[in-house]
Parts: structure tokens; C-alpha cells; sequence
């Protein structure tokens, strides 16, 4: 028991790290709000508080098992799902494909917690791919056929298979980690910590610094400054929390934040493209001051299977 708790000291205190960050940022946002009753920091304060309860659950889940950790993960895949087929428009003959869909989430965790890495990266990419357009043609509705598979295949494989890939990291074998590093714990905070963080750090920056836009049409706020300002913030920050809770060397590190910011940034723009697309301002809203899940989960559904596929080429 003392040597398990010697080896989850690290993830411990990397907790403890963001609780002590939340409790910083809350303080701010009520120093702010009394110093400033002119200024309407009602949003702000609402973010503020729905963080306290996300990362509570999110700790909750770390500290009591692994199996409760996926299950939280599959939950946000349902919800994920769920706002993104309520935002897109779907045939009525292919509500009950839906249901096919939606039957596809147990059964890709299922594998995560069974460690079945071979039927993970092939049920929803191979099987439900080939599957649900012929569940769409028994309806025999031609009519935006192409255009109802594209949609429905994407949103499988963005709310559910790319977030699947971070629950696999729990059960991901490493049999180079160091001694005392949290293993694939450690590696599911440093990707989630690093993702969200690399969304706030961009976002300051670009408000600080921001004067040249990326994609102004896609996303009128993102500029350089903020992207370039994120990227190397969020690197340096990989490389002095990675010795903590990662085996990875201080190249890797510095690798794996580098990676991490870029592709938070064409996940986030990529989501927002759609709800452009969509007329939408937000997926949803289940978050207060956030909005939905998708908008939450954005940029980890492209820096989960890019962090997890760099993680097992190098580690496993």
C-alpha cells in the first residue's frame, strides 16, 4: 500500500496543482467583480463556477478507478453526440440509424476498458463506418444520402472515437514509463491539463497581444499572437509538469506541448467552422458560461489521438 502510495504522489500532487490554480483564478475573478462594478462579469463568474464543478468530477474520477474514469469519458461522448446530431439536420428515415450510432459508445469503451487495442482502432473507423450506410439505404430514401452519411460517420468518429483515445491512456501499457510516474493517470491529466490550459493561453495572449487575425471569417479572435503566444507557453509548461506525471524525456515533452497547442488550436477552429456552418453560436447549453460539451471538448478531439498515437509510437 505505501509503495502504491509513493507511485501516485506525483498524480496527487499535480491535482493538487490545478485545484491551487482554480482556487487562484476564483480569487482573481472576485477581486475583479468588486473592483469593477461597472463591468458586467457575470459570464466570467459563471465559468468560474462551472470549472469548479468539471474538474471536481474529473478528480473524483481520477482518485476512485480507472473503470469510472472511462465511464465519465463515455458520458461525454453521449452528450457530445447527442448536441452534435441536435444541431445537424437528419433525414427522418434516419432516426432509427441513430440508435446504431448511439449503441456504438458502450461497445468502443467497452474495448478501452478491456485493453482491446486492435478492435479499438477499428470498430468505429472500419465496422460502423461500412454499417451504418447500408442501415441508411434499407430505408431506400436516396435523397441526401451522400450528405447524411458524411455527417453522421464524422460526427462517430469526432465525438466518440477521437475522445475514446484519451480513456485509452488509463489502460495504455508502458513498460518504459520511470519508476513513480502515475503511467497512463499521469498521461490523461497532462493531455487534458495541457489542453485546456493551451485554450486559456491563447485566448490571453490574443487579448493582450492580438493584432493579426488566422482565420477571420472561421474565427474572428483567433489571431498569431495568441496562437504563437499559446504554442510556446504551453510547451514550456509540458516540459516542467511532464517529469511529475509522464515518462516522456524533455525533448518528448517539449514535442508533446508543441503538438498539443497546434492541434488544440485546429480543433477548436474546426468546431467553431461548423457551427458557422450550422448558424450556431454555441453546441449548447449544459455549461454555464461554456456552453455545450462540444464546445468544451473541441480542441480534445483532435489533441487526444494525436497525444495518444506520439505517446504509444514512442513508449510502448
Amino acid at each position: 500500500m505505501s509503495e502504491m502510495m509513493t507511485a501516485l504522489q506525483p498524480l496527487h500532487l499535480a491535482l493538487l496543482g490545478i485545484w491551487g490554480l482554480l482556487i487562484a483564478a476564483s480569487l482573481l475573478v472576485w477581486a475583479l467583480a468588486r473592483s469593477r462594478p461597472d463591468k458586467d462579469y457575470s459570464e466570467l463568474v459563471q465559468r468560474t463556477q462551472s470549472w469548479w464543478g468539471m474538474i471536481a468530477i474529473f478528480t473524483a474520477a481520477f482518485l476512485l478507478s480507472r473503470t469510472l474514469s472511462i465511464i465519465v469519458f463515455a458520458l461525454v461522448s453521449f452528450l457530445a453526440l447527442k448536441e452534435y446530431f441536435s444541431m445537424i439536420p437528419t433525414r427522418r428515415a434516419d432516426r432509427r440509424v441513430l440508435f446504431w450510432a448511439y449503441m456504438a459508445i458502450p461497445l468502443q469503451y467497452y474495448w478501452v476498458a478491456d485493453g482491446w487495442y486492435g478492435m479499438f482502432t477499428v470498430f468505429i473507423p472500419v465496422y460502423m463506418f461500412l454499417f451504418l450506410p447500408f442501415a441508411m439505404l434499407l430505408s431506400q430514401q436516396t435523397d441526401g444520402f451522400l450528405k447524411a452519411v458524411g455527417t453522421l460517420n464524422w460526427g462517430l468518429m469526432l465525438c466518440v472515437f477521437a475522445i475514446s483515445h484519451a480513456a485509452f491512456l488509463l489502460v495504455l501499457p508502458l513498460p518504459g514509463a520511470a519508476e513513480g510516474s502515475a503511467s497512463g493517470a499521469g498521461l490523461l491529466l497532462f493531455l487534458v491539463f495541457l489542453t485546456q490550459f493551451n485554450d486559456v493561453a491563447q485566448y490571453t495572449w490574443g487579448k493582450l497581444f492580438g493584432r493579426h487575425k488566422i482565420v477571420p471569417v472561421v474565427s474572428p479572435k483567433k489571431t498569431w499572437e495568441g496562437f504563437l503566444g499559446g504554442l510556446a507557453t504551453t510547451t514550456l509548461l509540458a516540459v516542467l509538469v511532464a517529469p511529475l506525471v509522464t515518462p516522456f524525456s524533455l525533448l518528448h515533452a517539449a514535442i508533446a506541448g508543441a503538438l498539443i497547442a497546434a492541434a488544440g488550436f485546429i480543433g477548436d477552429v474546426t468546431v467553431s467552422a461548423v457551427k458557422r456552418d450550422l448558424g450556431v453560436k454555441d453546441t449548447g447549453a449544459l455549461i454555464p458560461g461554456h456552453g455545450g460539451i462540444m464546445d468544451r471538448i473541441d480542441s480534445l478531439t483532435f489533441t487526444a489521438p494525436l497525444f495518444f498515437h506520439f505517446t504509444r509510437y514512442f513508449y510502448t
